[in-house]
């Protein structure tokens, strides 16, 4: 099942999207510039084979919840998130922000 719903942070609206899958539960948080995601998020790839294409995006692990992603400190960010000032140990809801 695939869930997606309007997330409101402060006077900010961005998307939060659930997978549901057999054994786990993908989580992701987006906005029109980078996005949030559960510990699936290979970031090593997104800066690596895919830097060309500058992805800002953070990693959180353990979550659960669309809640738990933007209250936990994210794992690890692209670089293209690090340039923005987003970087490992900053909430998800506080990346989000830089996002937007």
């Amino acid at each position: 099942m695939v869930r997606v719903e309007p997330i409101q942070i402060g006077s900010v609206t961005v998307i939060g999207v659930e997978v549901k899958l057999p054994k786990t539960t993908l989580l992701a948080v987006t906005t029109e510039r980078g996005y949030i995601m559960c510990g699936a998020l290979d970031v090593g790839l997104l800066n690596d084979r895919l830097k060309d294409r500058n992805i800002i995006a953070g990693r959180a692990v353990g979550v659960k919840t669309l809640t738990e992603l933007l209250e936990a400190p994210l794992e690890s960010v692209t670089h293209e998130a690090d340039a923005m000032g987003i970087h490992p140990g900053m909430t998800g809801k506080d990346a989000i922000l830089k996002m937007v």
